[in-house]
Formats: structure tokens, C-alpha cells, sequence
């Protein structure tokens, strides 16, 4: 059997979290149409049970987040690995804003642009976070 190494650890929990941050989010803008069918509460009802969930897992996307920065020593990295690395902060930033903009807000309006943009910022932070992997992070 091959090692666990504290690597192993890193990257389980930054991927396990990512896949409830991303993967949730997804899961649930899925079933908002059919929740509607149910009762007009119900999306409010299952997005703040979602968020128990989410909102840990966001705190440990950032932490393993700051732990593989680290453990890449991106002083060493190339500036194209430099950059992508920032623009992947900002967009973790705008997902994490956005979501939270969407969590407190009572506007329709607001609800479903914050809701898009949590969306899109959270999937381009994980396409963001593949191509570092796969170019030497």
C-alpha cells in the first residue's frame, strides 16, 4: 500500500471541500425548480441547510488553500504559475463574497445574481485550481 503523507492529507481535504462548495452549489441550483413546485419556502429551507454545510467547507478550501501555497513555494514558480495563482485568489474571493451577498440579501434580483455569480466564480476557481495542479503546483 503506498504512503499517506501529509500531501495526501492536503489535497483530500482541499478536493473533499471543493466538492461540496462546487458540487453543492451545482446540486442545488438543480433542484430550486422542483423545491418551488413544493412550497414556495422550500429553496430558502434547503439553501440554509446547504450552507451549514457550505460555509465550513469554504473556511477549509481557504486553509488548504493557504497550506498548498506553502507547500508549492510559489516564490519559486514561474510568473504565468504566479498569475493564475492570483487570478484563482480573486476568483475564490468573488465565489465566497458573492455567496455570502446571496445568503443575506431579500431581493429576487439580488438572490439570482449573486446566486450566478457564486456559481461561475466557484466552477472557475476549481478549472482554476486543475490548471495549477497540472502545470506544476
Amino acid at each position: 500500500m503506498l504512503s499517506i503523507t501529509s500531501d495526501t492529507l492536503r489535497v483530500f481535504l482541499h478536493v473533499l471541500a471543493a466538492t461540496v462548495w462546487v458540487g453543492g452549489q451545482i446540486t442545488l441550483a438543480g433542484l430550486v425548480p422542483g423545491l418551488r413546485e413544493l412550497a414556495a419556502d422550500a429553496p430558502r429551507a434547503a439553501a440554509r441547510r446547504f450552507n451549514r454545510l457550505a460555509w465550513p467547507a469554504y473556511g477549509v478550501l481557504v486553509l488548504t488553500g493557504i497550506w498548498n501555497i506553502v507547500e508549492v513555494d510559489v516564490g519559486d514558480a514561474d510568473t504565468s504559475y504566479q498569475v493564475t495563482l492570483f487570478v484563482k485568489l480573486f476568483v475564490v474571493a468573488i465565489s465566497g463574497g458573492a455567496a455570502f451577498l446571496h445568503s443575506t440579501t431579500k431581493s429576487r434580483p439580488m438572490l439570482a445574481v449573486m446566486g450566478a455569480l457564486t456559481g461561475v466564480a466557484a466552477l472557475g476557481s476549481l478549472f482554476l485550481g486543475v490548471l495549477l495542479v497540472r502545470n506544476g503546483g
